[in-house]
């Protein structure tokens, strides 16, 4: 395991995998206790998440920090918020999975293709990945990163089971030729 990457072995024929998609997690958490008890909890909870001090994982093309979800904050159970970046004309997984998602773009252009369809986009962009939807992103500037926020409500589809969720192809496992050394930026 490299500091950029948290790619693992995997399946039985010792393919490399991202870990993220192979470990157990938590999807919906318990709400146990007393009105009173879960009351003053969720009182107490942060209500700012600095991303700087957030991890990076994946790579070498694209990389993710989980900001708000269930597993890491007791304020939202029913929301999952992500920042994911692409170097320079990088790409991540094709993937589909039941829950809808808003994908805001902060930095970069790329395009996205869903079911077969390409979509292009660029910062300020805000793009909707619909229910059921087989998609990729693509960045499609060869010298420039792409950063988007990927906001959705899977925990709650999770928790009505409507658990479909495919991966399609894993994320490259090679860098971009020319941006062997490519970095997330460390202020988000």
């Amino acid at each position: 395991m490299t500091e950029k990457t948290d790619l693992v072995a995997g399946g039985s024929d010792g393919e490399v995998v991202w870990e993220r998609w192979q470990k157990k997690r938590v999807f919906v958490r318990a709400l146990e206790g007393t009105y009173g008890e879960l009351v003053s909890e969720l009182f107490e909870q942060p209500r700012i998440y600095r991303t700087p001090d957030m991890e990076w994982k994946g790579g070498p093309q694209n990389f993710g920090k989980k900001v708000i979800n269930p597993q890491a904050a007791k304020v939202s159970q029913s929301i999952e918020t992500h920042i994911d970046v692409y170097a320079p004309g990088g790409y991540g997984q094709k993937h589909g999975h039941m829950n809808s998602a808003v994908f805001f773009v902060l930095k970069g252009k790329g395009y996205d293709v869903h079911d077969g369809r390409r979509i292009d986009w660029e910062a300020g962009d805000a793009l909707i990945v619909e229910n059921g939807c087989v998609h990729q992103h693509f960045n499609s500037d060869p010298d420039g990163e792409s950063i988007v926020l990927i906001m959705k409500a899977k925990p709650l589809f999770l928790f009505m089971h409507m658990i479909f969720q495919k991966m399609v192809d894993y994320p490259p496992k090679t860098p971009v030729p020319g941006h062997e050394d490519y970095v997330p930026p460390t202020n988000i």
